[in-house]
């Protein structure tokens, strides 16, 4: 194992606290960077600079797509997808791809989703969207069930963390706890107790990444 610490960062301090809660081993760096895309990108990139990391984890709960991932699961990210990232048109949205203008989809590192599965067996694997707008309707959460169908979970950090780690050249992967389906927004169904006890119950698995 390399002797670099680990950053783990989350969007907001109770995800930080949770992942701590977890934690054993001093080699961890665990950082809130803010909600959004945009903060996770620039807070992250704040981060990198200046200090060697071995590796950098997106982590917080998210929304689980029906049938993907149950409330209460884990998620690994095989890939960050940026599904709000492009243009409308009359026949649907275009991704950047198709504008020209860059990429939507960042791979996460396949040592740490590999070593992740092996750590965490019972946890889902697929596609974690990153949307700045959170989904919030039936019609929406079918849209992008249809558009994604290795999307397993959406939340709103990893794609931005993701671009950081890349331009910083430093592997990058993303651990989400499912609080609430993705669809119709019900604060009273959102199980985040069930969802900070799995981030806190992953925190040693994250800790022993390569």
């Amino acid at each position: 194992m390399s002797s670099y610490p680990l950053l783990i960062v989350t969007a907001v301090t109770a995800e930080a606290d949770a992942v701590r809660a977890g934690l054993a081993r001093g080699d961890v760096v665990v950082e809130a960077v803010g909600v959004g895309p945009a903060a996770a990108a620039a807070g992250t990139a704040r981060l990198l600079t200046g200090r060697a990391y071995r590796a950098v984890v997106s982590a917080g709960i998210a929304g689980g797509f029906a049938g993907r991932a149950a409330v209460g699961s884990l998620v690994i990210a095989a890939r960050s997808i940026a599904a709000d990232l492009g243009a409308e048109s009359p026949d649907g949205f275009l991704p950047v791809e198709e504008l020209g203008f860059g990429t939507t989809v960042l791979d996460a590192d396949p040592h740490l989703v590999k070593a992740l599965q092996a750590a965490l067996p019972g946890a889902v694997s697929g596609d974690v969207l990153t949307l700045a707008t959170v989904t919030g309707t039936a019609p929406t959460a079918d849209r992008l069930a249809a558009r994604f169908p290795l999307a397993a979970a959406e939340a709103m950090e990893g794609f931005g963390v993701a671009t950081a780690a890349a331009g910083a050249g430093v592997p990058f992967a993303e651990l989400r706890a499912v609080s609430n389906p993705v669809g119709p927004r019900d604060r009273a169904a959102w199980r985040l107790g069930d969802a900070f006890a799995a981030l806190r119950a992953a925190a040693p698995a994250l800790a022993s990444l390569p």
